[in-house]
């Protein structure tokens, strides 16, 4: 079972929304926090909210700023957790933006900008702090920030979905590969939850600099159910219960059983499909 008292942890993504509720969360439990974001004012204001609500000692929470598009910048957010608590057991590979559209109106550099956060933001996690769990023999945890849009698909919502879906698969190998070695990773896979996630396509590299977020029905219909969705405070919690529990997913909303049901008949559908085609038994 996953222990969280005196550990330390690493968060990307922790000025606000899922990567602020988790640090929260982890000092809640006992766990020493290196908060990072590329935010620094936010970084910074996130981190004394900390410190004055929970309470905990100020050395308990650190702060780093770092840009998860960066291989360089990771590694250098890692070697300030080491110089700031000598270790680090469990990595939150939370940092996340979200990108809508339509093949053929997407900016390729839009592309490349959703890839380099949501996927290599977590791939360069992994490859950077895997070594230095193994290195202490303590076991670890590793909690790669996926969301429902790596299980189903919906029109509009390409490039999200592409990364959504490599996190997924992603995570699945990383457990197989880093479970026997005493590394537990989940994929974190929830709906709508409270965050700022409808404001980052503002800093897209093609958006408008006077107006710089999409007012088309799709983003209108994301931010309002992002402004209703799940306490990120609430989901927290489900993290760090999956984490004990050794889950793979982490999911948090009962109305998406369906689409999950419809997604496995859809593929049976074409399996057997092409199964009878090549004349083989189902």
């Amino acid at each position: 079972m996953t222990d969280f008292i005196n550990k330390t942890a690493f968060v990307t993504g922790a000025a606000s929304g899922i990567g602020l509720a988790i640090s929260r969360a982890l000092l809640d439990h006992g766990t020493r926090v290196m908060m990072a974001d590329i935010n620094a004012e936010g970084l910074a204001a996130a981190a004394d909210q900390l410190r004055e609500e929970t309470g905990v000692d100020a050395e308990c929470i650190q702060t780093v700023v770092c840009d998860v598009t960066k291989a360089e910048s990771v590694q250098a957010a890692a070697q300030a957790t080491l110089d700031a608590f000598g270790k680090v057991h469990y990595v939150f590979n939370n940092a996340g933006v979200g990108l809508a559209g339509h093949p053929g109106n997407i900016a390729l550099d839009d592309w490349r900008w959703i890839t380099d956060i949501n996927l290599l933001g977590v791939v360069y996690g992994v490859e950077t702090f895997v070594p230095l769990i193994l290195s202490h023999g303590e076991g670890g945890y590793i909690v790669n920030t996926a969301s429902m849009a790596g299980h189903f698909t919906q029109p509009g919502m390409g490039p999200y979905h592409a990364t959504k879906f490599a996190v997924v698969g992603y995570s699945e190998t990383l457990a197989q590969e880093l479970g026997p070695q005493g590394i537990g990773v989940s994929v974190l896979c929830p709906t709508w939850v409270k965050s700022n996630i409808y404001n980052t396509p503002k800093d897209r590299p093609s958006a408008d600099k006077d107006n710089p977020l999409p007012n088309d029905e799709t983003y209108q219909m994301i931010k309002g159910l992002v402004d209703h969705g799940m306490p990120a405070e609430v989901l927290a919690e489900l993290v760090l219960k999956s984490m004990q529990a050794n889950r793979l997913y982490i999911f948090n909303d009962p109305e998406v059983r369906e689409a999950i049901n419809q997604r496995r008949d859809m593929l049976l559908k074409d399996f057997d499909a092409c199964l009878d085609d090549l004349g083989l038994d189902k």
